[in-house]
């Protein structure tokens, strides 16, 4: 799954809005190149979404926005919908291979689907993989013979013609029983819609020719399939959406975009909640959610309806969210079903700063943001110090809040880290949802920087934020669930500025004797070493910097093997990491070992230069425990008070 965002759509021009506010579209311009007009919507998903068996559909779950679709919009264009591209797809499947019934998706090798003359076997799977079959049943693969066709080329308009009917021949209303078919409806929508426009800009027509009447027909059980099938208030929901209203403004019907304009009302406020938080847990879906309804903005706009202020406002909102989960390398922190990826620097919001790595825009105005919905994110700065830059500047993540969801994993006080120029702690990353026992592991918790107890079955837990504290110098956080039955646990988190370092303190008791692991995860560029029993050294060949991994006994002492690397193991599966969905790299991961009814496991990472050091000494000064740091020359002292509370000293 790529989330990249398309230079067309970046540079795309909004009837009305501007700036934060902006949406990916563009108005129809005169004297347009031969050819049909694409304004490339998201690059979006890359993996089937929908789940055998289980059910598709979202609530929207707030109040509607009601000020959707209220006026039309005064343009000295005449209404259109764009042929929204074919989000890339088209690319590995070239027009030479069309002739030849040739399809390829994804990190797969292209397959002969049919028998050359365009007559395809829908049934056709031959990796047994979900999005495969369901982006093969889209059509998108069509895209460069509809490119073609558009600009004349009779033969390329022909095959996809061709393909197109062979697909509607084949696959009678209602689909719903082949889920590839069903799932990739609105996006065969938008084919259909493309290779339509194609027809008249090839032929150099103002209407369908009696030849390829079928398509308006196909539509239109497109559009029945969208009014009765609707998955509701999350980005597959909203795609449907824009489609609907696509098809409304194709064949001029209203009652589409009516029901389509309805159906943004109800589910803008609940995919986008009033903080800016999108309800997929995921930071790269919630980019997709950002360009996506940008998208909607802009189809509205196009066919003159006026989108309202809803919509945007919470567009700025996510936007101010995306900012601050954006790390001092320029990407997002890489949290639920997220590959690794860049932001996107959008001209006129926040995002330019955080995604241009602090070279355009404005410098944001907030270091730290806590959302209801389940995600802290902070900072030391800007790069507004010329001492740090950008890059210098250290960034984090933790997760809590709700049960795991949608694109969620069970990573809840979880935390991903950069300093230094670099990733210090990570995530486990994304495995494709085909990748069955690696698909398992990296939603576990143990592909994740938590307190884990692995001899009982994780809970999916509601996570509770119970503190928090923001000093220019320290953030701190306490939080506290039950991830197995009969199972406390309690993580507090004390973050460091100057010098830069991560403190956690966890503890947690049950009822019956456990395994407890504080796992951290690094880097696949690293070599972890375990220096004694309190502390592991990792660092990356000729690297600058290297990351320091120990525990101060507190409450309990140290066992032997407290402190343990592991790396590439597969049972059970540990020490691994996904930067994208079909790429797994091995990974070192720091163990911090103990057993029985209870644990403490007081533990630091402080990133430092190749030739640094820490040294820390303890002491108790009443009820209080204090750690006194000194980390390559700078000084810091910690806390832990008698009421358990983690704080910055000094």
């Amino acid at each position: 799954m790529r989330f990249t965002r398309t230079a067309g759509v970046a540079v795309a021009i909004a009837l009305l809005l501007a700036g934060a506010q902006a949406a990916e579209g563009e108005t129809r311009s005169p004297g347009a190149p031969p050819g049909i007009q694409i304004v490339p919507g998201p690059e979006g998903p890359g993996e089937a979404q929908f789940v055998p068996g289980a059910s598709n559909v979202v609530p929207a779950t707030a109040p509607p926005a009601t000020d959707i679709g209220t006026s039309k919009v005064q343009s000295l264009a005449a209404p259109f919908y764009a042929c929204p591209g074919f989000s890339g797809i088209d690319r590995t499947n070239p027009l030479a291979n069309l002739y030849r019934d040739t399809y390829a998706w994804g990190p797969y090798a292209p397959v002969k689907v049919g028998n050359g003359g365009g007559n395809i076997n829908w049934l056709a799977n031959p990796y047994k993989n979900a999005s495969w079959y369901m982006w093969f049943h889209s059509l998108r693969w069509l895209g460069q013979g509809i490119i073609a066709g558009g600009k004349g080329d009779l033969a390329a308009m022909t095959r996809v013609n061709t393909i197109a009917w062979d697909w509607y021949r084949d696959n009678p209303y209602s689909w719903k029983g082949n889920v590839g078919a069903w799932e990739s409806t609105m996006h065969r929508a938008n084919v259909l819609i493309c290779l339509r426009q194609a027809i008249l800009s090839g032929l150099q027509v103002t209407t369908v020719p009696a030849r390829y009447a079928w398509i308006d027909t196909a539509l239109l059980s497109h559009a029945r399939f969208l009014t009765y099938n609707w998955s509701g208030a999350w980005n597959h929901g909203t795609d449907e959406s824009i489609a609907l209203f696509g098809l409304g403004c194709t064949l001029n019907r209203t009652d589409y975009k009516n029901l389509a304009v309805q159906r943004f009302g109800a589910a803008i406020t609940t995919s986008i909640d009033a903080q800016g938080s999108t309800n997929e847990q995921s930071t790269g879906y919630a980019a997709f959610n950002y360009s996506l309804w940008g998208r909607a903005v802009a189809v509205m706009q196009n066919c003159g309806v006026s989108p309202g202020t809803t919509i945007p406002a919470r567009r700025a909102l996510l936007a101010k969210w995306l900012t601050l989960a954006t790390n001092s390398l320029g990407k997002l922190h890489q949290l639920g079903d997220t590959e690794l990826q860049a932001t996107y620097p959008w001209p006129g919001t926040p995002m330019e700063y955080a995604g241009s790595l602090g070279t355009k825009g404005t410098v944001p105005p907030w270091r730290v943001g806590v959302y209801a919905a389940g995600h802290v994110f902070g900072r030391t700065g800007w790069g507004t110090d010329p001492a740090r830059r950008f890059a210098g500047e250290s960034t984090y993540s933790i997760r809590f809040g709700p049960a795991r969801a949608f694109h969620g994993h069970s990573d809840h006080t979880s935390i991903t880290y950069t300093s230094r120029g670099r990733d210090i702690v990570i995530d486990g990353g994304y495995a494709a949802y085909s990748a069955g026992v690696w698909r398992s592991w990296t939603l576990s918790p143990s592909a994740h920087s938590v307190l884990t107890t692995p001899l009982s079955k994780d809970t999916n837990p509601v996570t509770r934020l119970a503190a928090y504290a923001v000093k220019a110098n320290a953030e701190a956080y306490q939080f506290t669930d039950v991830p197995g039955s009969g199972i406390s646990r309690i993580r507090s988190v004390l973050v460091l500025k100057d010098p830069d370092l991560i403190v956690t303190w966890d503890r947690a008791s049950s009822r019956t004797a456990q395994l407890y692991r504080t796992l951290w995860h690094l880097p696949p560029d690293q070599r972890a070493t375990v220096y004694s029993r309190t502390t592991a050294v990792a660092m990356a060949p000729g690297d600058s910097t290297k990351t320091i991994v120990f525990q101060v006994p507190f409450k309990q002492a140290l066992p032997a093997g407290a402190t343990l690397v592991h790396q590439a193991r597969t049972n059970p599966i540990q020490g691994w990491y996904y930067p994208s969905s079909y790429v797994r790299k091995s990974a070192p991961t720091v163990l911090m070992a103990r057993s029985g009814t209870m644990a403490s496991i007081l533990s630091f990472v402080v990133p430092v230069r190749a030739t640094g050091s820490v040294t820390y000494r303890v002491r108790q000064s009443g009820p209080t425990f204090i750690v006194s740091l000194n980390v390559g020359g700078k000084p810091a002292t910690i806390a832990i008070s008698a009421g358990g509370s983690l704080y910055r000293a000094g």
